[in-house]
């Protein structure tokens, strides 16, 4: 792959915004439904269980799309692939404005599922357009910033792309949680809907066309594990990647209400619930913060894994202090070490996979990369639970997630700083 991009620093510029407004109103729109969807159970005469599928199907979509999306997007160039995904994600906010409408018919019973409703059903497949969507859109996204910058500007810009990502869903919830207070669901699902159909439309207008060519080259969810075997750096960044979705996506997010209760944390007036709120603003706001700033401070050193030891570092004190110190006061700076981590560890493993990967590939191995940090989100909410209440208990459980994220040292680091070929595409900022 060619170090000398075809564009401007001005087009690098603008094409990089439109990719990042993408993200960004992506997640503003997941986010918006989050604070609605679950109060939407007894409306839609639907099962808690039912309710839960509801909510997971985005995620069970994008998980099998990831390496279709990735290899299309390497056969016909990821304009196309992108603009389609924004306005797929468009069209799931309004078919839960569809569901809303939706006489409240019940089809019957189903195993394990309970009761199930015409609008239910709705749901569920507007919750699957928005995983399909997704898939592309991230893809598309990593691609294209991959694609259109050089390795002594590639970090900052995909800092940026995940910063905004990550800052996107948080926005959405306050949106979300606000019209739906002050007017009504149907108009916090209608703004989200809007929110995606602008991203569409800018991306329409700016993104370029760029790296097609590997045709009759496939890609399906089976073949992970062979793709994987060929590509040992992939599974290393991919093992990175699984654990900071599984432990921040999954274990964290299950179960820090819970922990604050049990542990009778308060806060001036704010209870179990509130206080994880507050934390959990606080860890994802230092994340997509941190990403921004290391994204750039990548492009500076001669080898970008060199930030990911302490980011390891800081994700696994963070956990300690959870298992060993219940206190408010600690809670709050171990979800910033926590979230600092995450957010310092993430851009760079992404960077160095767009260092590492040919421009023909870049969809497959982003797809492949995408797939193992889906299974993490997918596995730590249904591990998390049983975790604390029936396996370990949450101070064990909190240590593993240390020793879990610190194993990323011996796994990920290590390997990754000994590798010539990482080194080298760091280093060739410092030759520019």
């Amino acid at each position: 792959m060619s170090e000398q991009s075809p564009y401007s620093t001005a087009e690098i510029r603008t094409i990089a915004l439109a990719v990042i407004a993408g993200v960004f109103f992506g997640g503003v729109a997941t986010g918006v439904a989050f604070p609605t969807l679950p109060l939407l159970d007894e409306k839609l005469v639907i099962s808690a269980v039912m309710l839960s599928v509801i909510l997971s199907a985005n995620r069970i979509a994008r998980l099998f799309m990831n390496t279709p999306a990735g290899t299309i997007i390497d056969q016909v160039g990821a304009r196309k692939p992108m603009i389609f995904g924004l306005f797929t994600q468009a069209l799931a906010p309004f078919g839960y404005i569809v569901g809303l409408h939706t006489p409240p018919t019940e089809l019957g019973t189903v195993p394990l599922l309970g009761d199930v409703s015409l609008p239910g059903v709705v749901f569920v497949l507007a919750r699957l357009f928005w995983g399909v969507g997704s898939a592309f859109v991230f893809l598309g996204a990593f691609a294209t910033i991959t694609y259109v910058t050089t390795s002594d500007n590639r970090g900052r810009w995909v800092g940026y792309m995940r910063g905004g990502q990550s800052l996107g869903f948080p926005t959405g919830l306050v949106v979300g949680g606000v019209l739906t207070d002050l007017a009504s669901m149907q108009t916090a699902f209608l703004a989200a809907g809007v929110l995606a159909l602008i991203a569409g439309a800018v991306a329409t207008l700016v993104l370029p066309d760029v790296h097609a060519g590997a045709e009759g080259r496939g890609a399906k969810l089976r073949e992970v594990p062979s793709l994987l075997a060929g590509n040992p750096t992939v599974v290393l960044i991919g093992y990175g990647n699984f654990t900071l979705r599984f432990l921040w996506g999954g274990i964290i997010l299950s179960t820090l209400a819970r922990y604050a209760s049990d542990a009778g944390l308060e806060l001036s007036a704010l209870g179990a619930a509130g206080i994880s709120g507050i934390v959990m603003g606080l860890g994802v706001l230092t994340s997509g913060s941190m990403t921004m700033v290391t994204g750039r401070v990548s492009d500076m050193v001669s080898d970008r894994t060199l930030l990911t030891v302490p980011a390891f570092l800081a994700m696994g004190t963070g956990f300690l202090i959870i298992a060993y110190v219940p206190t408010i006061e600690a809670l709050l700076g171990a979800i910033v070490l926590v979230g600092g981590g995450m957010g310092a560890a993430a851009p760079a493993l992404l960077a160095i996979m767009g260092d590492l990967t040919p421009g023909d590939e870049l969809g497959r191995m982003g797809g492949v990369y995408q797939v193992m940090g889906d299974v993490g989100l997918s596995l730590g909410p249904l591990i998390a639970i049983p975790a604390v209440d029936l396996w370990f208990g949450y101070q064990l459980t909190y240590v593993l997630c240390a020793a879990l994220v610190l194993s990323c040292l011996t796994i990920v680091s290590l390997p990754l700083l000994r590798n010539p070929d990482v080194s080298r595409a760091g280093a060739k900022a410092d030759e520019g």
